[in-house]
């Protein structure tokens, strides 16, 4: 592998180069899909629950299915990506998620909810796989001084996947839920169209030529500017900062999963929309996180990357304080500011988890990758508590943004 040249300490840090312009299109491309593909789950745990009759706590498996192919997925798509490339993890990912997306044609089929797991499984593996090559790929785009820049624009775009996502789900799914249908027709239609678009995009990519990335062994004069580990006497889990990051990683997503798991149930129960007016109001929510992301990227030039975390993990501390009073439309707005301040936690707690490991970064990715299971996890949690009152399940997430403020604002530091 060809080493690219690192600036010195008097060169300003650009967003990326010219010649990573194409490849950076299409890799900021996949963050929008899974994009969609999560949050269609969000869409699917609430249609399930009318179409095959399941209670709140049987339909978290949804998101349990597809968090906990993070957990399974993460360390074999790392190595994946160490022997093969970035490219091929890729397309790895881009194959995995398109089978998960046509096995839903059978489970349709059958009408079972297991069945509709497996396929959500792979699916989540397809996903799981392109998060932790994509990460770090965007990240090696350039100089590691603007990495935090990269990974939150190229997640502005999952934001706007995480639009779209509820958008379709609502209008296909949830737009005709009649009492005691248990029409699945919808379902496979919208999963056959979203893997085909999903194959297409695979081989698309197959014909891109991926530029000569920087190598993390060469010795350079910046290590400021490349990632590069300033102590290679250590091993991975000796760089308490990764450690963190997996830890933060774990409560980040475990925040999310939940919250966006009873999202609608909340708009229904405390507000009195229809599923179908909640699922619009979806989108917004998906769109405030859209607007963090770009308001993010931009404040980062000003204010430190872990000093911004902290901050939007004290403000959700106190949404969630708000949401969980049920005061109407002030707790409805406060769940809607809860997306805008998450909206930075994921992408910045893995560009600070990656940062200074060299040869280790790929391992990284993987295992930061794998603390999405907590995702798997909390929305049981949530829906045990969502089964009294969905409003009390919010009080959960506190605990989660306590653990991402002490990361932003001590644990972030590079030893």
């Amino acid at each position: 592998m060809q080493a690219t040249p690192v600036a010195s300490k008097s060169t300003p840090a650009s967003f990326t180069e010219n010649k990573y312009l194409i490849t950076l299109v299409f890799v900021t491309s996949l963050f929008m899909f899974w994009g969609v593909a999560i949050t269609m789950g969000d869409v699917l745990n609430k249609h399930f629950q009318h179409v095959l009759s399941l209670t709140k706590t049987q339909s978290a498996f949804v998101q349990f299915a597809i968090f906990g192919a993070y957990f399974v997925m993460g360390i074999p798509a790392g190595l994946f990506m160490k022997r093969f490339g970035y490219k091929n993890g890729v397309l790895l990912g881009l194959s995995l998620f398109a089978v998960g997306s046509f096995l839903f044609v059978p489970a349709a089929a059958a009408a079972s909810f297991t069945y509709f797991g497996i396929a959500l499984f792979i699916l989540g593996c397809g996903i799981s796989t392109l998060e932790t090559v994509a990460h770090p790929f965007v990240a090696a785009l350039g100089d590691q001084r603007t990495s935090d820049q990269r990974i939150n624009f190229a997640q502005a775009f999952n934001a706007l996947g995480a639009i779209i996502g509820p958008a379709i789900g609502s209008y296909f799914l949830l737009r005709n839920n009649t009492v005691g249908s248990t029409d699945l027709t919808s379902v496979k239609t919208l999963y056959i169209v979203i893997g085909s678009v999903i194959a297409t995009i695979a081989i698309l990519f197959s014909f891109v030529k991926v530029p000569a990335l920087t190598d993390p062994h060469t010795v350079v004069t910046d290590p400021d500017a490349a990632n590069v580990d300033v102590e290679p006497g250590k091993t991975l889990f000796q760089h308490k900062h990764f450690v963190w990051a997996v830890i933060a990683q774990f409560f980040n997503v475990a925040a999310q999963g939940g919250t966006w798991a009873f999202f609608i149930n909340y708009g229904h129960e405390k507000m009195g929309f229809s599923d179908a007016v909640a699922g619009n109001y979806m989108v917004l929510f998906m769109g405030l996180m859209l607007a963090g992301r770009f308001v993010g990227t931009f404040l980062m030039r000003v204010i430190a990357p872990h000093s911004l975390l902290a901050i939007f993990a004290a403000c959700n501390i106190v949404m969630c304080l708000i949401i969980t009073q049920s005061l109407g439309w002030p707790s409805f707005i406060a769940l809607l500011m809860l997306n805008f301040f998450f909206s930075i936690m994921f992408p910045t707690i893995f560009s600070l988890g990656l940062k200074n490991l060299g040869s280790h970064t790929q391992q990284a990715s993987s295992f930061i990758s794998m603390g999405v299971v907590g995702g798997a996890v909390f929305p049981f949690l949530m829906g045990m508590a969502a089964e009294k009152d969905v409003a009390n399940a919010y009080y959960l997430p506190i605990i989660c943004y306590v653990v991402i403020g002490l990361f932003g604002a001590k644990f972030y530091k590079v030893k």
